[in-house]
């Protein structure tokens, strides 16, 4: 199921030049880039270029990233789900998870993270898969961002819908914990139904529970 990673790029203007949003890129030029200081939403900006450093030498990890010069000042992952969640239970080959997106807090605001979602769904391989994201409420810039919890919940979905990803209901118990956690997904054009059948069977463990 693993595809071939075709690159793609798209430069969107910002303030008075413009950003180059470029992916999946490999982990060799991911090492020659810096890594903006203001990517701390999920770890140390170190720590977290050694995390991507790692996907991008999975087999089916793609990278995508943001760059302002040589600077990497945005990036979103893709890779299987955790093995302790349940959308790996399935080991589903064709389920991929948008794991982290993060834009620098003075590069949000200009459509940068709709963009990148838009160039990550160019590539014809991802109409393979079913891309699905989890959106917990605790991993949100809400002090950054100055937004309330709603408010918050709103952007991420509008930016989510921009890679073609929408509500999904599930009955997982972390993301039922809080009205404002959700599941998102983006099925492909070519995902068969017994796919789409088990994706729905994953999202729904505890239907015949009273």
């Amino acid at each position: 199921m693993i595809h071939h990673k075709t690159y793609y790029s798209l430069e969107v203007p910002f303030k008075e030049h413009s950003l180059l949003l470029e992916g999946p890129i490999t982990s060799d030029a991911l090492k020659s880039h810096e890594f903006h200081s203001g990517l701390v939403a999920f770890r140390t900006p170190e720590q977290q270029k050694k995390a991507l450093l790692e996907i991008a030498d999975l087999p089916e990890g793609r990278i995508n990233v943001v760059r302002d010069g040589n600077m990497i000042v945005g990036y979103v992952t893709f890779v299987y789900p955790d093995p302790m969640e349940r959308w790996s239970e399935g080991k589903m080959e064709n389920l991929i998870e948008l794991g982290a997106i993060e834009i620098a807090p003075e590069y949000r605001g200009a459509q940068v993270g709709k963009n990148l979602l838009r160039l990550s769904v160019l590539d014809d391989a991802m109409e393979d898969y079913i891309i699905i994201t989890t959106e917990y409420y605790w991993h949100w810039d809400l002090k950054g961002s100055g937004l309330d919890v709603w408010e918050y919940r709103k952007v991420m979905e509008k930016m989510m819908n921009a890679g073609g990803l929408e509500w999904y209901a599930t009955d997982d118990p972390e993301i039922c914990s809080h009205p404002a956690n959700c599941l998102m997904a983006r099925i492909g054009k070519r995902v068969d139904t017994d796919s789409i059948q088990q994706f729905d069977q994953l999202r729904f463990q505890n239907r015949f529970m009273y």
